[in-house]
């Protein structure tokens, strides 16, 4: 299964590529399916390339899915004893 991600973008590059900041890691971004990327946009990230703009408030609300999503993961995996990576 893949996942496409919201990131911020942190820098942009003169080559078309980027950097999108998600938990305070960075992550190399190809910019070229976007129009107009700027600093501080929130993109979706799938296989390295942003492929979508969205606003802070998507993006913050896509975020806390992934967010109830780890946690549904965690508890699952309790529940069979298995315990995952901090």
């Amino acid at each position: 299964m893949c996942l496409a991600i919201p990131m911020e973008l942190t820098e942009i590059d003169d080559n078309g590529m980027g950097k999108g900041s998600l938990d305070g890691s960075l992550h190399e971004v190809d910019l070229s399916l976007i129009e107009n990327p700027s600093k501080g946009d929130f993109v979706v990230v799938h296989a390295g390339f942003a492929i979508e703009k969205l606003d802070r408030d998507e993006a913050d609300a896509r975020l806390a899915l992934f967010g109830e999503l780890a946690e549904l993961q965690r508890e699952e995996m309790a529940k069979v004893g298995i315990q995952p990576d901090s």
